[in-house]
């Protein structure tokens, strides 16, 4: 009898890992890669991380994924907690140039700037915060990420696990000493019964950021006309 994956490139048994059915981007921890279809962050798809607060390494953990997108291509983050930390960009090797920071006032502003980065197709990666979603507005985004090449990350927090996702990879995190506690919750392939721990590198040192902290700190900055004061996240 045929393997499912000879038959056609979206089946695969149950007991392993999908491959060969989807274009991905190597994360760049060899743990992880191991444990994901195709062996590495799927593009054109959705995909959600589910952390109990932003700030535990999101970021270092796309950092090597990132890194290896092309750099013409700009990186979207769409309603992030904080601004984004050029001096950490910069120690990562990153161009601060490529980032195209995105702070919509409504959350209706963040799903419609997010569908139209989406659609555009310019930009190499979006990372978009939804701290409250519809079921509904996850499909539209999944959908409109289909027809795309992009790196397409929705950083949610730890309760949404609890909720149904049209996303075909699902990673909870959470906060280890010198990494990341990842359990992934949802992939095409078994079950995963236990968690895996993610070593990160740590963020750039600032003045109220000591290089031996583990997470990441915040930094004042001025306050723009009519905008509460940003703080700044590695």
């Amino acid at each position: 009898m045929q393997s499912p994956e000879h038959i056609h490139p979206a089946l695969w048994r149950a007991t392993q890992l999908a491959r060969g059915a989807a274009r991905t981007v190597p994360t760049g921890h060899a743990a992880l890669s191991a444990e994901l279809p195709d062996g590495g962050w799927p593009l054109g798809s959705l995909i959600e991380l589910l952390a109990p607060h932003p700030g535990i390494g999101e970021i270092r953990l796309l950092r090597p994924a990132l890194a290896q997108l092309e750099t013409r291509r700009p990186i979207a983050l769409v309603q992030p907690p904080h601004a984004p930390h050029i001096a950490s960009w910069m120690s990562w090797r990153l161009d601060p140039r490529q980032l195209l920071w995105v702070a919509p006032e409504k959350p209706a502003d963040t799903l419609w700037a997010a569908e139209q980065i989406l659609k555009n197709g310019s930009c190499g990666a979006l990372i978009c915060w939804l701290p409250r979603v519809r079921p509904e507005s996850l499909r539209r985004l999944h959908l409109a990420a289909q027809a795309s090449d992009l790196l397409f990350v929705a950083v949610r927090p730890s309760g949404a696990a609890q909720n149904a996702t049209p996303a075909p990879l699902r990673l909870a995190l959470a906060p280890a000493a010198g990494g990341l506690s990842v359990h992934i919750l949802k992939r095409r392939g078994p079950v995963s019964d236990a968690p895996l721990y993610v070593g990160l590198e740590p963020g750039a040192a600032t003045p109220s950021s000591p290089r031996h902290a583990p997470l990441d700190r915040r930094l004042p900055a001025l306050p723009a006309a009519g905008r509460p004061t940003p703080a700044l996240a590695a």
